[in-house]
């Protein structure tokens, strides 16, 4: 059931994102089809972000035990304005995911910290409303490292099919909204977003990643929008 849940959300994601873009390349009333489109521009992200695990049905049995985690986020996000109120949000970034556990904890019985050295790629259809925006969509990650520290001492994560290997690839959603406004001459954007895993990354248990990212982007909009319509404005 949660399986067929997580698929339709997922599917449900594509659908939006796919039905946005369509309609936003064919408006043709209005007014609004030559409107200047909302600014694009490419920014380096340097963020902290808090991420935990999920432990699915023992989560709840877990519950006093888990421990957000604060790691570092590093990368590029890119806007690419279609029209006036609708843009294309790429991203690409290296991430540290993972949590942890509390000693004397149903799961391993001690003190358990999980790092996960990530790279992640959403690809988000954002919607603006004057400074304000929203945005969500599909993302996909892939773990190039991980770490365990049971108590004082730290071992490298098994990767692959075995019982007590972790999954490399990892599906999942990202949704939340943004605000942008000045700071003197610079522009600001501030982006609060929660990203959703919905594929298992372990072999052995449930586990499934979450996050709140906060970002906080100064940029420099771009002179000329390749994607954009610009008849007129």
């Amino acid at each position: 059931m949660k399986k067929n849940v997580k698929t339709g959300l997922v599917i449900g994601l594509i659908f939006l994102f796919a039905n946005a873009f369509g309609q936003s390349k064919n408006l043709v009333s209005d007014g609004t089809k030559n409107a200047k489109p909302v600014e694009s521009h490419l920014d380096l992200l340097l963020n902290v972000v808090g991420t935990n695990l999920n432990y699915g049905k023992a989560n709840s049995a877990l519950a006093d035990y888990r421990k957000s985690v604060l790691s570092p986020q590093l990368g590029v996000s890119m806007q690419v304005g279609i029209t006036r109120n609708f843009s294309i949000a790429p991203e690409l970034y290296f991430i540290i995911k993972g949590a942890r556990l509390g000693s004397n904890n149903p799961l391993t019985n001690s003190k358990t910290t999980l790092r996960f050295y990530t790279l992640e790629l959403p690809l988000l259809a954002r919607f603006h409303f004057n400074k304000f925006y929203v945005n969500a969509g599909p993302s996909i990650a892939y773990s190039l490292y991980g770490t365990n520290k049971m108590e004082d001492k730290t071992s490298d994560l098994l990767f692959g099919s075995s019982g007590n290997s972790f999954k490399r690839w990892e599906a999942g959603m990202q949704f939340g909204g943004g605000y942008n406004f000045r700071i003197k001459k610079r522009q600001v954007a501030l982006d609060l977003r929660y990203n959703y895993g919905l594929t298992n990354i372990s072999n052995t248990n449930e586990m499934y990643n979450r996050s709140f990212i906060l970002n906080i982007r100064f940029y420099k909009p771009w002179k000329t929008n390749p994607l954009g319509r610009n008849k007129n404005s």
